[in-house]
């Protein structure tokens, strides 16, 4: 991998780890265009995952540090509740990791024709969202967290946007928009870690080795998805309070016939 293939993939993650188009999806379609073969650069996936975590702990800095004081003051609040709320959307993506990563991982190696149809599912799903109009709800209460949680779980498929999933789900259950935003970037910390964790612990004990990259392409792409994120997660939670996600349902939706389109023809 070239350093300029790095930058391109970084950009991509740290655009589309927060935009809802999928993540996942676009490093697929990257992948295929630029002709770049990631599976045994699993030390670059997990860079540009911690990169965006990194980037989410920067522009939500001052709602994690209050809820770290909440936390440590040791007694049931606003904070603790939330947290609480945190960790039990948590528990269906933990579930699938554990005791069926390898199943997801088959799926992940099945082509592009998976991506595009999860595509135009996030598509409908957007769109369902921009226009239905539930009764309106003053806080994220833990039977919403649970159901989140599990749109977070089924968002592991390639081309099903984890931050489109949780977020219209969020507000097809009627939470307001910047707070079912924020929420959906919080939850999935602990499990980006975790997997980051996880995989540069199988990197190590397979006695593996950044195939094909170097040193400077590796920071370049760490450094592109950070500051990209940085920007995206902003924006992100922007447009969700103006409530434009239709504009993502149109293009999930074109970037889905583009991945089916190339995977019957390429």
């Amino acid at each position: 991998m070239e350093t300029f293939e790095a930058i391109i993939l970084g950009i991509v993650q740290g655009l589309t780890e927060f935009l809802p188009v999928s993540s996942s999806g676009h490093l697929a379609i990257g992948n295929a265009l630029l002709g770049v073969e990631t599976d045994n650069n699993l030390l670059f996936a997990v860079m540009v995952h911690a990169a965006t975590v990194l980037s989410t702990i920067v522009v939500l800095h001052k709602e994690i540090w209050q809820l770290l004081k909440g936390l440590f003051a040791f007694r049931l609040n606003e904070e603790t509740r939330y947290i609480g709320n945190l960790l039990l959307s948590m528990i269906p993506v933990f579930i699938v990791g554990v005791f069926f990563k390898d199943t997801v991982e088959e799926i992940f190696g099945s082509g592009l024709l998976v991506v595009g149809i999860c595509l135009w599912i996030t598509a409908g799903l957007l769109a369902f969202s921009y226009f239905a109009h539930p009764r309106p709800k003053e806080r994220i209460g833990w039977k919403d967290a649970i159901v989140i949680g599990l749109a977070q779980a089924v968002a592991v498929l390639p081309g099903l946007s984890r931050s489109g999933s949780t977020i219209a789900t969020g507000l097809l259950l009627g939470n307001k928009k910047e707070s079912v935003a924020k929420f959906s970037f919080l939850m999935v910390l602990v499990p980006i870690l975790g997997e980051a964790f996880l995989d540069t612990l199988d990197f190590v004990e397979t006695g593996g080795t950044a195939s094909g990259i170097s040193g400077t392409a590796m920071i370049c792409g760490f450094l592109a998805a950070f500051v990209v994120g940085c920007l995206a997660c902003k924006w992100m939670i922007n447009i969700v309070k103006k409530g434009k996600l239709i504009y993502f349902a149109v293009y999930c939706a074109l970037a889905g016939t583009f991945a089916i389109l190339w995977h019957l023809f390429a």
